[in-house]
């Protein structure tokens, strides 16, 4: 059920948030939070694509029942806020930008992977295609052959 995703996506913002915030000011560098950094991106993302995947599994109505918008705002606000305070501590704790620069690297890299798959499809299609146009050809051999020894048995016949 979305609502379940919803809570579970911000859940996992909230206990990530809570590590870090814990734990920000003995961290030796930025990878002893690493995982509870991903898990927060992962967590927001969770919450949004369950959030947007809601508005087709419930009615339509109840779609732009105010409860139902109210709490999509607030959960997105809240998710927000504390992205913008993880991101502060991160800029105080290891210098200004830090943030800013783990936000550009994970776009980057997630650009890239789709770009990747997107060119992983385009060799599979054109692969496939190469496969069906050798098909085609064999094909037009085997009807050849076949062609010739019909005709080859046929002279012998009528001869």
């Amino acid at each position: 059920m979305p609502v379940a995703e919803v809570l579970a996506g911000i859940a996992l913002v909230k206990s990530s948030v809570d590590f870090i915030k814990s734990n920000i000011e003995t961290a030796k560098d930025i990878g002893e939070i690493g995982s509870q950094i991903d898990a927060l991106f992962r967590g927001k993302d969770q919450a949004q694509a369950a959030a947007n995947k809601k508005g087709a599994k419930i009615g339509l109505m109840d779609q732009f029942n105010t409860t139902n918008v109210a709490q999509e705002v607030i959960d997105a606000k809240l998710a927000a806020e504390q992205l913008q305070e993880v991101a502060t501590l991160i800029d105080f704790r290891f210098g200004h930008g830090t943030w800013a620069g783990i936000v550009a690297e994970r776009a980057k890299r997630i650009q890239e992977a789709k770009e990747a798959e997107k060119r992983a499809r385009i060799q599979a299609r054109k692969e496939r295609e190469a496969f069906i146009e050798n098909l085609k050809l064999i094909a037009i051999v085997i009807g050849a052959c076949v062609s010739i020894v019909v005709a080859i048995v046929a002279a012998v016949i009528y001869l």
